[in-house]
């Protein structure tokens, strides 16, 4: 005899879709005959291996920070909603991992929920990446007008990245759907629907990457560009370890993200024939969709190494962490700080920078 589940979650899948079935997307189908891609497991294993390393690394910065509670700055409050917000793009990972190796097995609740979860995360990291390149600006730029001014606002403004990621992913409830595909079986995908409402969806989808992403990434080209000029121009022991890093944080975001917005741009103009669409193209930017998707997610376990490993505070407070658990000597502390100079060129320093 069947039992009411009153953790069946039919009833919530009847708010996300009109349909209680799987179905063919009506307009966005294409008639290619779909290319053979990798082997479907290499994406598990570098989504596992991502996994990890983004948890490990995340948990460590979080630690970190958290036990530098009167030392932290507003660099620091940054890289804590940072570190947060790539911990909670691990918990898509899993998800993403099962599905690459079999179907999507999750529903169209969960479909929608991960893919929200995820975008979310995407643009509230690149916007606390703008924001820390913004701090640095000021702290390296404009160091006697340093940011006593505005330390206050720091979570003010974390909070309001986190509302805005939210309200800029929200189009994500309507564009995703789980339908039935002749040879992948089920595919949490996007359906951009018919004629009739497929171009302003592509709209919001081309300006959510616009807002979500070229303009922070002009913010961080401005700042980090002016911030190695004045780092040029002084004199001071720690420039080059500066630039370096600074370099190297820039440099990981173009190659991680770029390529995957870019991409998605020209999806996007393929989908409203402004290039025209031929099997063969179709198919290598599905491929080109699936590979620059790797890089991007990544990014989330390449932020522990850049903004914190590389840092000599970072090394220096997570040794003393140690030290209080009784793992290493606190003499081994002593040495390293004797030997580690810190940077000096504003008085707002980080503890992980």
């Amino acid at each position: 005899m069947a039992k009411s589940n009153i953790f069946d979650l039919d009833w919530l899948e009847d708010l996300f879709t009109d349909s209680p079935t799987p179905y063919y997307p009506s307009f966005d189908a294409a008639p290619c005959k779909s290319p053979e891609n990798v082997n479907k497991y290499i994406y598990v294993v570098i989504y596992s291996i991502v996994f990890i390393l983004n948890v490990v690394g995340n948990s460590l910065v979080i630690l970190v920070i958290y036990q530098n509670k009167l030392k932290r700055s507003s660099t620091d409050v940054y890289l804590l909603n940072l570190a947060i917000a790539d911990l909670l793009f691990a918990v898509t990972l899993p998800f993403w991992a099962a599905y690459k190796a079999h179907e999507w097995i999750f529903g169209i609740v969960m479909c929608k929920l991960v893919c929200i979860l995820q975008e979310v995360n995407f643009y509230s990291g690149i916007l606390l990446l703008a924001c820390i390149s913004v701090d640095r600006y000021l702290a390296i730029v404009h160091a006697t007008e340093a940011v006593t001014q505005k330390r206050h606002w720091v979570k003010y403004i974390s909070i309001c990245i986190w509302i805005f990621s939210l309200v800029i992913a929200l189009p994500t409830i309507w564009f995703k759907a789980v339908f039935l595909t002749p040879r992948n079986g089920y595919v949490c995908h996007e359906d951009i629907g018919g004629e009739n409402t497929f171009r302003w969806k592509i709209i919001i989808r081309i300006g959510r990457h616009l807002a979500g992403f070229f303009i922070p990434l002009l913010i961080m080209l401005f700042c980090y560009g002016f911030t190695i000029k004045t780092l040029f121009q002084a004199k001071n022991n720690q420039k080059q370890r500066a630039m370096k890093v600074i370099l190297a944080v820039v440099l990981a975001f173009l190659i991680c993200w770029l390529p995957y917005n870019i991409t998605v741009i020209v999806d996007s103009l393929l989908r409203t024939n402004y290039i025209n669409e031929t099997c063969e193209f179709r198919n290598r930017l599905d491929v080109a969709l699936s590979v620059t998707e790797i890089f991007g997610y990544s990014h989330s376990c390449i932020n522990p190494i850049l903004y914190a490993f590389i840092g000599q505070k970072f090394r220096q407070s997570f040794l003393r962490i140690l030290a209080s658990k009784g793992i290493i000597s606190k003499e081994i502390v002593s040495r390293y700080g004797r030997s580690s100079s810190v940077m000096s060129t504003s008085g707002n320093t980080s503890t992980t920078i």
